[in-house]
């Protein structure tokens, strides 16, 4: 069964206006966005943290409290960054813990979780708190092209994701570098 996520409001707005949509204007499509049959909406995590608070002067817990709330058949997604959480260095365990645990708490069902330099240890703390909280967990393979990073490399990462009792693993080409003939490859 193919199950959709819409990331419109997370990432198509990052690429596109730079993370400016406000909560209010996410709000306002949200119905009509409920009713299309998503699976999920990705719409928290990445740069919306820093941007509500950096540019928007929203408080980004509020964000996901108030769009888990206008959600009746769609679950919520959010793009976590491994050990990076939502911000720009590592941190502690104990607040990646925190941090999934209130994260859920808030809303979240679906934790979509990458590193972008493919270290699967920055995704175990995260996993298994998410996973703990009863949350739905989806690892990120990062797609990139280089002499090292072969289809085997990317099934060894998959391998290693998968070891970590993901519910899904992905493939995150966000330089859309990807092509037919490989994404075949390494599905």
């Amino acid at each position: 069964m193919v199950k959709i996520i819409d990331t419109t409001t997370r990432d198509g707005q990052q690429s596109l206006i730079a993370t400016r949509m406000t909560t209010e204007d996410i709000l306002a499509i949200l119905e009509t966005m409920d009713e299309i049959g998503f699976y999920a909406m990705e719409v928290w995590g990445g740069a919306t943290f820093d941007a509500c608070l950096r540019y928007l002067n929203e408080d980004p817990w509020e964000r996901i409290r108030r769009i888990k709330s206008g959600l009746k058949k769609t679950k919520t997604a959010m793009l976590l960054r491994g050990q990076n959480l939502v911000g720009y260095k590592n941190y502690a365990d104990e607040v990646g813990e925190e941090f999934v645990e209130k994260a859920f708490a808030d809303g979240v069902d679906v934790f979509r979780m990458f590193d972008a330099l493919n270290d699967v240890r920055n995704l175990r703390v995260a996993v298994k708190t998410a996973k703990r909280v009863g949350a739905e967990v989806h690892g990120d393979v990062v797609y990139t092209i280089s002499p090292v990073h072969t289809l085997e490399h990317y099934l060894s990462v998959a391998r290693e994701i998968a070891a970590l009792e993901v519910d899904a693993i992905r493939i995150k080409d966000m330089a859309g570098l990807l092509s037919p003939t490989m994404a075949y490859d390494l599905v």
